[in-house]
């Protein structure tokens, strides 16, 4: 979901990253046919897997990282084919075994959503 991390904090506990909406993706011919939204679900399952890449950095031998929670979901626009939707992450509690993370999805420099996201190694 995420096509790249374009920057990592010094301590590893924030970073960013961006996914280049694009218009042959699955999600354009099924999600709201003739007008296509980048879904909500997958703004948050991307920001979720840029937060357990950023947590991985710091504990690399873990195996599986799974998807526990997601908390205080706010959506506040739209992303659209042709949008590039940068992830921005903090870190804001962890320990060998979970992570909790606060997540903002940005396009054109416009908060477009925010939660809280909590992943745990399996």
């Amino acid at each position: 979901m995420v096509d790249r991390a374009i920057w990592v904090s010094e301590d590893r506990l924030q970073c960013m990253g961006v996914k280049h909406c694009r218009d042959d993706e699955f999600w354009v011919k099924c999600h709201i046919p003739g007008r296509p939204i980048f879904p909500g679900v997958l703004q948050i399952e991307a920001s979720a897997q840029l937060s357990s890449w950023l947590f991985r950095t710091r504990y690399p031998a873990l195996g599986f990282l799974g998807f526990m929670r997601c908390d205080n979901v706010i959506f506040r626009g739209q992303v659209v084919p042709g949008d590039s939707f940068y992830m921005l992450i903090k870190e804001v509690s962890a320990n060998p075994k979970r992570f909790v993370s606060d997540v903002q999805g940005l396009v054109n420099n416009k908060l477009v959503f925010e939660a809280r996201v909590t992943g745990f190694a399996m």
